[in-house]
């Protein structure tokens, strides 16, 4: 291997770092030039044939609806509950709760309401930060706290989507690979709760929430080793959102303090109580719990009706089919789910036209950001490969490289690198499911190698890519664009990267730990 190989496989990471942390480029726009320096690295050095590149990125941007799409749902699912008010009644309840309790307002909204929700689909980048900026957070705060507040159980995002791809690439059920995320949670869950209150408001802030923190990120963590013990995997998020909001209204209980403060509102809380019930008001939330909760329970048919029988597979790439399963999907049900409830929220007819066309401004530029990522992701992971689709040497492919490089330079201690290059695979792909695919079968092969357990070298990864959401261009340009302050995204990278590599580092050093 020698260096100009290595060098020109990390290139394109390298120039969309510089593009997004220097020049403060739109995080779409460097993501097109991401993917025009990805192919022409794999055209031009690794020997691609352009008609793969532009099929794998076709396969890439298929890959990316999962993301890409319950993204443009939660986007129309907010706006609409906007429109219809059901947000200023959802507001006017969290204004009230644990009045004067800074920290533990962050920690339910952000890791309990961050957590259930992203489980659901319903995008926290989307809808959290139209809720901080009413409850008078800054634009800074709307965008980074919704952002890194479910990276907890990020996991089980989406209706455990991360896990279930795990769970293909190392061959096991998905109940079976709960455990190798699961012991990670109380800890990575519990250093992101720490760490929102340091990015809000420093030392004195930490010290002053840290019984909040701990309570959020242990609840968290402990529900899901329980989930994953009794087979509950794909709903782990939904139960731990709900238990984080449970402990710290308890804990708000047990120490006296005030709960409710209905003297915070103001005329227009009071009005959005009058226009519409709090059932209502969170009618498309409840809605898709009960689905959800349907959909994945083990012992109904409909997972294996949704999700196996009906996986709906689109072959791009030769023999490796892309499965759809739109009866299973999040975004699915976050839109059967959010029409369903419009008449529940006594929406008009002006008010959803309304709805509809903002929502269609809002969501455009973060699906092709998402898209385009991904689209990078598989052009690097495919790189290297003839018209067969056969990859002839492995040490041709950007990703092997790339992981090969970091094996030889760290040796047994690759376990530790591993979060690191999840994370990597997280920022450039805009997802840990993304990261996940590309990433796991090398972990695999490169861990018998150094005699390392692979499956937990894995998961360590996936965790990174995890964790790679506070600083992916996609989320942070979702969660600004909510809030209509899309220029305002990139302002949040560089703090959003001094956190997430101080978690992934803990992470790193649980994964070596375990590893051998």
């Amino acid at each position: 291997m020698d260096i100009l190989s290595v060098l020109l496989a990390f290139f394109p990471v390298i120039a969309i770092f510089f593009l997004l942390l220097v020049y403060r480029v739109a995080a779409d726009v460097a993501g097109y030039l991401g993917w025009l320096v990805a192919a022409a690295v794999s055209v031009l050095y690794f020997q691609t044939p352009v008609s793969v590149v532009l099929t794998a990125s076709a396969a890439g941007i298929v890959a990316s609806l999962p993301v890409a799409l319950v993204m443009a749902a939660s986007i129309t699912q907010i706006t609409l509950m906007q429109e219809t008010g059901a947000v200023d009644r959802v507001v006017a309840l969290m204004k009230t709760i644990a009045p004067g309790q800074q920290t533990v307002q962050i920690m339910i909204i952000n890791v309990g309401f961050g957590i259930l929700l992203t489980s659901l689909g319903a995008v926290t980048v989307s809808i959290l930060p139209p809720i901080m900026i009413a409850l008078g957070y800054s634009t800074f705060a709307a965008i980074l706290l919704p952002a890194i507040g479910y990276d907890a159980l990020c996991t089980y995002a989406l209706l455990g989507i991360p896990a279930v791809v795990f769970a293909q690439f190392v061959g096991k059920p998905v109940d079976e690979v709960g455990m190798y995320f699961a012991r990670y949670m109380p800890v990575i869950s519990t250093c992101i709760a720490l760490g929102m209150l340091q990015l809000t408001g420093g030392t004195a802030m930490v010290k002053k929430g840290l019984v909040p923190a701990l309570i959020a990120g242990l609840t968290a963590g402990g529900i899901a080793i329980l989930m994953a013990q009794v087979g509950l995997v794909t709903i782990t998020g939904i139960a731990a959102g709900l238990g984080v909001i449970i402990a710290l209204v308890l804990y708000v209980k047990l120490t006296g303090k005030q709960l409710q403060d209905r003297g915070l509102l103001n005329e227009k809380d009071i009005a959005a109580e009058a226009r519409l019930s709090l059932p209502r008001a969170l009618s498309p939330w409840i809605l898709l719990t009960v689905f959800s909760v349907i959909l994945n329970t083990p012992s109904l048919p409909f997972f294996n009706i949704t999700f196996k029988q009906y996986a709906m597979p689109l072959e791009i790439i030769p023999g490796n089919p892309e499965k759809l399963r739109l009866l299973w999907q999040a975004y699915t049900w976050v839109l059967i789910c959010t029409f369903l409830a419009l008449p529940i929220m006594r929406a008009t007819g002006e008010q959803v036209v309304r709805g509809l066309r903002t929502s269609a401004k809002r969501a455009g530029r973060p699906i092709m950001s998402a898209s385009v990522f991904f689209a990078i992701a598989y052009v690097m992971n495919h790189s290297g490969k003839g018209l067969d689709w056969k990859l002839v040497d492995p040490m041709n492919n950007m990703v092997n490289v790339m992981a090969g490089a970091s094996a030889f330079a760290f040796g047994t201690f690759y376990a530790a690198m591993a979060p690191f290059l999840g994370l990597l695979g997280g920022f450039i792909s805009g997802s840990e499911s993304s990261s996940i695919a590309m990433l796991t079968k090398l972990h695999l092969s490169t861990s018998e190698k150094i005699g390392a357990i692979g499956p937990v070298v894995a998961a360590g990864s996936a965790i990174g890519g995890g964790l790679a959401s506070v600083i992916s261009p996609a989320k942070l340009q979702n969660a600004a664009s909510s809030i209509d302050k899309i220029r305002e995204a990139s302002t949040a990278i560089r703090p959003a990267f001094v956190v997430s590599m101080l978690i992934t580092s803990v992470c790193a050093a649980m994964t070596m730990y375990w590893a051998y």
